[in-house]
């Protein structure tokens, strides 16, 4: 049985320690075969634009840029569209591979049969 788990990071740099647990933890699951898909809501969603996780800094903590390019190669990266909006990010500014969608389709990925979501 293939395992899914979706990621709903909502904090950046205003809280670092829960921002990169979302990121270890979707990154671990895709290195351990399960299927990911990571949601950059509210302060993580400067996270999809070039050049912004290699500003995040957190003692003994793994690289933001490494885990968010794991999981660009192996899971599916989303930037959520009312958070895109507000922060006046559009399709052309995020890094190549993150989509940008919205509550229906969060909503559509986390009833699937098997899936587990988690909130950070």
């Amino acid at each position: 049985m293939a395992h899914t788990l979706v990621v709903k990071v909502t904090a950046g740099v205003d809280a670092p320690e829960r921002c990169s647990q979302a990121f270890t933890v979707a990154s671990t699951a895709v290195s351990m075969g399960a299927t990911v898909s990571l949601w950059l809501t509210g302060e993580s969603a400067w996270f999809s634009l070039p050049g912004r996780a290699a500003d995040f800094d957190l003692p003994h903590a793994a690289p933001l840029p490494d885990l968010l390019d794991s999981l660009l190669a192996a899971g599916q990266v989303t930037l959520c569209t009312q958070c895109a909006a507000r922060r006046e990010i559009g399709p052309d500014d995020v890094i190549p591979g993150i989509r940008i969608a919205g509550a229906a389709t969060f909503v559509e990925e986390t009833l699937a049969e098997g899936v587990q979501a988690l909130v950070y």
